[in-house]
């Protein structure tokens, strides 16, 4: 806490120029004799502030003095510039702030940190979404967002992934940007009967969103990062419950690391090839129609053994394949 407040006195007349330590006290929420403390550890330091006496006097820094903004290194100059999304700052509104925090942050810098800031803004560009896929529509994001920040229930209408559509009051508890997708927790209020329990939307299903006006308190004990590593992980387990066992060629477990999801090719991981120098493995996959789609794509290099219903669909998608070009 001390630490962080010397800091701040620094900068106060750093950016204020002389300030008498009613002044500073006020500033700081503290009394005046802790600021006088507080300049005498600062000066045992090595910062250089004096005191001016009489009538309009004050503290200040020796002319000239400026802290390096809260002793940033030249490296973690670099990596703010590599911090945000430009266009997710956008998506959420705050494109127009994101490029005047850059241009203070930029001012603020010594000469030497900001060419170096300035060089990686102009020779790193971070594009969040994948190949051969467009941004999703995300007409609610901005209202997602204002709950969020200003922690305001929200009323929601919501397309499931089978197509359904439903209705729900919750409280928004954070965004997410995920290959170019935008997701948020958020508590669900129960219907009569139900309990509470946080759950994960994706924005672009959104097909309406309402703040209300009242608040709400988050739970003291949510993390957003630990709740996202933890339902991500869930998920994927979730779709992947189909075992199979397959037989590739080395060019076919290439594909299936190169095509497949990591969990359909953890599977692969400890196996050799056998002596007609073909692998045989078991592996995980969502469901028939998704594998029939996956190993159709990987041609002469696989071969479906089980189960037998897999294996009989992905003949007969083949053969459909193969009557079409016969001509």
């Amino acid at each position: 806490m001390r630490a962080s407040r010397l800091l701040s006195l620094v900068l106060l007349l750093q950016t204020r120029g002389r300030m008498t330590a009613a002044d500073l006290a006020a500033e700081l929420e503290v009394s005046p004799r802790t600021v006088y403390r507080d300049v005498e550890a600062l000066s045992a330091a090595g910062i250089p502030v004096y005191a001016d006496r009489g009538t309009g006097g004050g503290y200040q820094l020796l002319e000239g003095y400026r802290t390096r903004l809260t002793g940033l290194t030249g490296g973690e100059a670099e990596s703010l510039f590599l911090a945000g999304l430009p266009q997710a700052a956008a998506e959420l509104g705050l494109g127009a702030e994101m490029a005047v925090a850059h241009l203070k942050l930029l001012a603020a810098l010594p000469e030497d940190l900001r060419e170096r800031a300035e060089r990686v803004r102009s020779r790193f560009h971070l594009d969040a979404v994948g190949w051969w896929r467009t941004a999703e529509d995300t007409p609610h994001l901005s209202t997602i967002a204002a709950g969020v920040w200003r922690q305001r229930t929200a009323d929601i209408a919501y397309r499931r992934f089978d197509g359904t559509d439903v209705r729900r009051t919750v409280d928004p508890l954070g965004l997410v940007l995920k290959g170019g997708g935008w997701y948020f927790p958020a508590r669900v209020h129960p219907r009569p009967g139900a309990r509470a329990d946080v759950r994960t939307f994706r924005v672009s299903r959104l097909t309406a969103a309402h703040l209300r006006a009242d608040t709400f308190d988050r739970p003291a004990d949510f993390d957003l990062a630990q709740r996202w590593r933890e339902w991500s992980a869930e998920f994927e387990r979730s779709r992947h419950t189909l075992r199979i066992r397959v037989r590739l060629t080395p060019r076919g477990v290439e594909l299936v690391r190169a095509l497949a999801s990591p969990l359909t090719a953890a599977g692969l991981d400890g196996h050799t090839p056998g002596p007609d120098g073909w692998y045989e493995a078991d592996l995980l996959v969502e469901s028939i129609p998704v594998a029939v789609s996956q190993f159709a794509s990987y041609g002469p290099h696989a071969e479906v053994l089980e189960p037998a219903e897999l294996r009989a669909e992905l003949a007969a998608y083949l053969r459909a394949a193969a009557d079409r070009y016969r001509t």
